[in-house]
């Protein structure tokens, strides 16, 4: 299929760009691997430029490795992008995914998998921070940076060679496509509410220390800063709670461990956030632009199952659930947080074409009709009338979706083990076809090596295989598929995307327009789970949010309004200039 194209174009750009802000174009490399035309263009001319030096229409196909930094170029330069893009990073990601990489899956790396030769790194490395310098360059840099450009344009060259052979062209393209919208998203960012942010980052300090003295009032597990394990043993002790043990008998204090104990336990969830927010939060990390937008890498396909891995740190939705609040639109415009229903369930239904699940999904709450279908509620059962046994089927539902033990399960639900187990043997029964369509993809896995999704997505197994995680890549790589698929449907329609989150997407649309745009917003999304699903719909949920409202986390609510009502007892001397901006900021509104 790659010789259906007219013109076959390798490029790459080298950009300078500050935390939070758009890239700064600093040259470009183009060869025409048709003709073996090869352009040179250093900053001042590009900018001059209206539109790509090389063609870049219908009967081109532009090669790049990690396109959606190339993307962003022809963004900022105000160019129409490609309408075909090779990026043979997602390719050299799909082909080895789940294989040890010796020198990992950068373009040094795809290089020296395939046995050739490039750059220096350290060479490489150098010129990178050249680059990233920005401002003024002397000729002599200008020369370096673009032959440092070019030598990365005919890295292009050199590995299109043996890796084409193996590359599915259609699909190939497809997931060019998504690098193009994640471009788009990346350059749109997030709207953040710089005022509050300020005062957040001015107070800190002060914040964390009063904020020990509030929420740990009700767990005194706190010795000054320092979370204390045998406090909190006690704590759990006193409060009949079981928790989760490591292989050395203590009990596990990840905060993955955290997050499934506070499902059951709700209290635990102020000091859940508490931990994350002394422990790992540092304000000034977050990829903030002068412009009060959030961007920063989306870093699609990186991890296994394909989806999107953004940086923890740097990304509105990485850190603690309250900090989400400093989402807010801006004056005139709304945002919407559309995300597809019980997503995993409705896949795992339809995949496996198991009836029951379907029918369960369709019923609009799979927990209550799974319940219902095991015999555990009568029919006419209700959320309200047994709130208890849907919890528990709810809990298992997502035990079996995340490769959940009995164990694992037991701890969740707050209950014996013997009753995890009953949970698990009722969901096998009730959904025998799924169970044997799981079981059979984990067979396969083992016997061959690698599982692939409905486009192509592979896992190779490596040499300690896990049968959970591989029961559970189905699932959780179409749910990337299905995701990567609405946004470039999004994309075409120029539905501005702040930010994918897992199962959904944050939407941004002046007030005029957002909910057309919303509407619009869900068609693509129940386009692409029936392009996915082989004709089977998931449905979507849409959390608005207008101007001048904030945007707010459920889960980090209660946070957030101790977090100000924290500030507004502080010392005027511990937040000179945040008490001022207080009163306008309207944080409780």
């Amino acid at each position: 299929m790659i010789k259906n194209f007219k013109h076959i174009i390798a490029i790459d750009f080298e950009f300078s760009a500050q935390n939070g802000e758009r890239p700064s174009v600093v040259c470009l490399i183009a060869k025409d691997l048709t003709t073996g035309k090869v352009w040179r263009i250093f900053q001042e001319e590009l900018y001059k430029l209206q539109s790509p030096p090389f063609p870049s229409g219908s009967d081109s196909l532009i090669v790049a490795y990690y396109a959606s930094a190339e993307i962003n170029c022809y963004l900022e330069l105000g160019w129409k992008t490609p309408s075909h893009v090779l990026d043979l990073f997602t390719e050299f990601r799909s082909l080895t995914n789940g294989l040890k990489l010796p020198s990992g899956a950068g373009l040094l790396g795809a290089l020296n998998y395939y046995g050739l030769s490039g750059i220096d790194a350290i060479e490489k490395e150098g010129m990178r921070e050249l680059a990233m310098r920005g401002g003024h360059y002397t000729e002599t840099e200008k020369s370096d940076l673009l032959n440092y450009c070019e030598s990365d344009v005919l890295a292009l060259e050199k590995l299109l060679v043996p890796m084409l052979p193996m590359i599915n062209v259609p699909l190939a393209l497809l997931r060019g496509r998504y690098m193009k919208s994640a471009a788009h998203i990346e350059f749109y960012g997030t709207p953040i509410d710089i005022s509050a942010l300020s005062i957040l980052m001015e107070s800190w300090d002060a914040i964390q220390q009063s904020l020990i003295k509030k929420i740990d009032v009700d767990f005194n597990v706190f010795e000054g800063k320092t979370f204390k394990r045998k406090l909190f043993e006690s704590y759990l002790i006193k409060h009949n709670i079981s928790w989760p043990q490591l292989a050395s008998g203590t009990i596990d204090l990840s905060d993955s461990t955290f997050k499934d104990m506070c499902r059951s336990n709700p209290q635990l969830i102020p000091l859940r956030e508490l931990r994350i927010t002394l422990s790992r939060m540092r304000l000034s990390d977050l990829a903030v632009g002068t412009d009060g937008r959030n961007r920063c890498l989306i870093s699609a396909f990186r991890a296994k199952t394909g989806r999107n891995q953004p940086s923890n740190s740097k990304f509105i939705f990485g850190p603690s659930a309250w900090l989400r609040s400093l989402i807010k639109p801006a004056k005139g415009y709304g945002l919407a947080y559309v995300d597809w229903s019980q997503q995993e369930f409705g896949i795992a239904a339809a995949l496996s074409g198991d009836e029951l699940m379907k029918d369960a999904y369709n019923s609009g709450d799979p927990y209550l009709a799974f319940a219902k279908q095991a015999k555990a509620v009568p029919e006419n059962a209700t959320k309200d009338s047994y709130p208890a046994e849907r919890e528990q089927f709810k809990a298992c539902v997502l035990a079996v979706q995340y490769g959940m033990g009995p164990e694992s399960l037991a701890a969740r639900i707050n209950q014996p083990v013997i009753a995890a187990r009953e949970l698990l043997r009722l969901h096998k029964e009730t959904y025998k076809t799924f169970w044997k369509w799981s079981d059979s993809n984990v067979d396969y896995a083992m016997l061959h090596g690698k599982l692939w999704t409905v486009f192509g997505w592979k896992i190779h197994v490596n040499d300690t295989p896990n049968p959970r995680s591989l029961a559970n890549f189905p699932m959780q790589a179409n749910a990337a598929e299905m995701l990567r698929l609405a946004c470039c449907l999004m994309t075409d329609k120029n539905i501005h995307i702040c930010a994918p989150v897992h199962d959904a997407v944050l939407i941004e649309a002046p007030l005029l327009e957002l909910d057309s745009t919303i509407e619009a917003t869900k068609q693509c999304m129940k386009e692409a789970s029936r392009i996915i699903l082989d004709g089977f719909e998931l449905n979507s949920d849409v959390d608005i949010v207008r101007y001048p409202e904030r945007y707010m986390d459920k889960r980090g609510e209660k946070m957030w309004n101790t977090i100000w009502e924290t500030i507004a007892d502080l010392p005027v001397a511990d937040h000179s200039e945040s008490s001022i901006q207080l009163e306008r900021l309207e944080v409780y509104e």
